[in-house]
């Protein structure tokens, strides 16, 4: 694997540590990535307290992941409106409830449906003013505010290393499931502006990638 969230809760290994089986890789998912989008938020949009999430619950990881998203905007003194998607047919119906929730910004779950339909998303975003808190930086490319993830790069360049490993023998069921370690911020600076939002300067000069 060079990309799975959750692979212990959903059943692909016993566990991180002993995977027991014939897979093992990298997840992309850590116990505090979710956390670190909304504290992100909080510092490009310091006013931002309602959160609309677009994410599709009959998706076995996605449950995990709202799930541990309700609990840091918890920790961190944000509410969470749950705005369901499933198929594209979907979007009408779930922009009206985000326009409903007055939310101040959208966050976006980096699945199929939305990945396809990102340009949808983020005009939609940027017409109703919401700072977009994205996964995947093909979003912040098509005009969405800024993502925060693990980098898809490092990951596939990981996972190499465990193909080299099994082939020179070593057993999956052995190699334990790694966690990311570099994470990629890319930041819209057209978008901010648009959105009348300051970027911190020592936001920008952490980020990865600056779009302008």
């Amino acid at each position: 694997m060079a990309l799975s969230a959750y692979p212990d809760k959903i059943g692909l290994v016993e566990s991180l540590a002993r995977p027991g089986g014939n897979v093992t890789g990298l997840s992309n998912v850590s116990p505090d990535l979710v956390g670190k989008r909304l504290q992100l938020l909080k510092e490009i949009a310091p006013k931002a307290s309602r959160v609309a999430v677009l994410w599709n619950p009959a998706s076995p990881v996605e449950p995990l992941g709202f799930r541990d998203e309700l609990a840091a905007a918890a920790a961190g003194g944000i509410e969470i409106q749950s705005i369901e998607v499933r198929t594209p047919d979907d979007y009408a119906v779930a922009f009206a409830k985000v326009t409903a929730s007055r939310a101040d910004a959208v966050h976006v779950f980096a699945n199929p449906v939305n990945y396809y339909n990102r340009q949808l998303i983020v005009d939609f975003a940027l017409k109703s003013r919401l700072s977009g808190i994205y996964e995947d930086r093909r979003f912040v490319e098509s005009g969405g505010l800024f993502s925060y993830g693990a980098s898809f790069n490092d990951q596939c360049r990981r996972a190499a290393t465990y193909v080299d490993k099994i082939l020179k023998g070593a057993k999956p069921a052995d190699l334990p499931v790694e966690q990311p370690t570099k994470f990629e911020l890319v930041i819209n600076l057209k978008t901010a502006k648009t959105l009348g939002l300051t970027i911190p300067q020592s936001l920008l000069v952490r980020a990865d990638d600056v779009i302008s």
